[in-house]
């Protein structure tokens, strides 16, 4: 039975309880790519990320218990093998509250961020524990009645009624829709706590920076007055909640929940079948085995796996209001996609490993249909153009190593195939509709995955690690925009 068959039997509300973190270990990279290959129904978070670890090579999942013990008996240690993550599974009671009520009142008190704030300052906010899905957007509406910050509303409402919110942060008084060259998204995935409140914060800091004409510093990195107006100057679309009915799920019944809620590809009495994987619902390879080689799955068929593609293209109300942004801010030339939980920050492309030699091996050339994504093999390699492949290199690198600065963790930037291959993921169809279409601007698209691998409820002190990395990385991520080009 697949682990995500398993899974779907048990009550929705038990599941964060009955799943544990693990690593499979393995000397080769390409031992853990077999593994992959006949075991791709394993939840490996976002997508599958290779690590090296003491001579080795570690990869994150979560797992069912009863399934652990099963891989524990099936599979041969000699070659891959299992341990559980115990430093995880054990504090999993002392993960980050949420927070009651509305610290916000409403939209009357605006946030402030961590990094206008002194380090003594910094328990306030940890005690007050992870913004509630309410509360992200009474944190918009302080921002837009203390700063003026401008919100919009997305078109398409989701399955459960809720409209998507989001912002423009910009020092112009006067919003030009094609002057925002900077677009952050973040909630994608429900499960991935924390994400809304880096970017809420990171706003709340930009904003009062700027009014109060000082600095911010994050850890170890500070940044000057003159930098935070450079980056409002780049003008910064942002949504913090993508997925409000997922969110809204997870934060009630802490089980784990990555999907948003659409029933209609579900089986009665499955509570895992709800929901399409909105990170696999992107326009980019959408039809996985038209275009991969049939050894590989960079997402699912089954509505009960993590991964579960959707029923189209942009099916879902939630990817459409991120199709329908770069239509609105149709400038926007830069764009991270804030998830956790594996230490990266990813970039283009997804489906397999790069090169700049052969522009005929591209997504678009059906004669190499069925033969992407095997990442050790020399069938196909994606094509992506020299110069752009230094700009997001040197991009990745300078964002990684403020992150690193600061003192907290080490990231890692990598190119977003890593191991395996992802299809339909937000980070690839932003970059790959200039590829399909020259009228529109071309945009370079991340993932940035904060946080420890599999650890998506963070505790306490990891939640305020993990906004101070994050802001960093934002900071910096804006800063190096501008000096490579914030126009496309």
């Amino acid at each position: 039975m697949k682990v995500s068959t398993l899974l779907g039997l048990l009550p929705s509300a038990v599941l964060a309880s009955d799943v544990l973190s693990v690593a499979f270990f393995a000397k080769e990279r390409s031992q853990l790519l077999d593994f992959i290959s006949t075991n791709h129904d394993i939840d490996y978070g976002c997508r599958p990320v290779v690590m090296p670890a003491g001579g080795e090579h570690k990869l994150h999942a979560v797992v069912s218990e009863e399934h652990y013990h099963r891989l524990k008996r099936s599979i041969d240690a000699d070659v891959v093998r299992v341990e559980t993550l115990d430093h995880i599974n054990k504090r999993q009671a002392a993960t980050a509250p949420i927070g009651k009520g509305d610290r916000f009142k409403g939209g009357k008190v605006a946030p402030r961020g961590l990094g206008s704030r002194k380090s003594s300052e910094y328990a306030e906010l940890q005690s007050a524990g992870i913004l509630n899905a309410d509360e992200v957007y009474t944190a918009m509406r302080g921002l837009e009645k203390e700063y003026g910050l401008t919100l919009f509303e997305a078109p398409y409402k989701t399955f459960e009624g809720n409209t998507v919110i989001g912002g423009v942060a910009n020092k112009a008084q006067k919003i030009k829709k094609n002057k925002q060259y900077i677009y952050f998204s973040s909630g994608i995935h429900a499960r991935e706590r924390g994400g809304p409140d880096n970017l809420i914060y990171f706003i709340s800091d930009l904003l009062y920076a700027n009014e109060h004409r000082t600095g911010l510093t994050y850890g170890n990195k500070t940044y000057t007055n003159s930098q935070v107006k450079k980056a409002l100057g780049a003008g910064i679309v942002f949504t913090p909640m993508t997925n409000p009915d997922g969110v809204r799920h997870d934060q009630a019944n802490s089980n784990l929940w990555r999907k948003n809620r659409n029933p209609a590809s579900s089986t009665p009495g499955v509570p895992l079948s709800v929901g399409v994987d909105l990170n696999r619902n992107f326009d980019f390879m959408w039809n996985f085995t038209q275009y991969f080689n049939n050894t590989v799955s960079p997402a699912s068929t089954n509505a009960s796996s993590q991964a579960f593609y959707g029923t189209a293209p942009f099916s879902e109300p939630e990817t459409q209001n991120m199709r329908w942004i770069y239509d609105e801010f149709p400038g926007i030339h830069w764009f991270i996609d804030i998830h956790s939980a594996a230490g990266t920050l990813l970039y283009s492309w997804g489906d397999d490993i790069n090169q700049s030699h052969d522009p005929k091996q591209n997504l678009f050339n059906p004669e190499y249909d069925g033969k992407r994504g095997v990442v050790e093999d020399e069938l196909y390699k994606e094509y992506i153009d020299q110069e752009d492949w230094d700009n997001i290199s040197l991009q990745a690198n300078a964002t990684t190593a403020a992150m690193n600065a600061v003192g907290g963790r080490e990231y890692i930037p990598q190119q977003a195939v890593g191991l395996y291959p992802t299809s339909g993921a937000s980070d690839d169809y932003a970059f790959s509709r200039w590829h399909k279409n020259k009228n529109v601007t071309k945009v370079y698209g991340y993932t940035m995955e904060f946080g420890y691998p599999t650890n998506f409820y963070p505790t306490s002190e990891e939640y305020i690690q993990n906004i101070i990395d994050t802001n960093a990385g934002f900071m910096e991520f804006i800063l190096t925009a501008d000096e490579v080009g914030l126009k496309g």
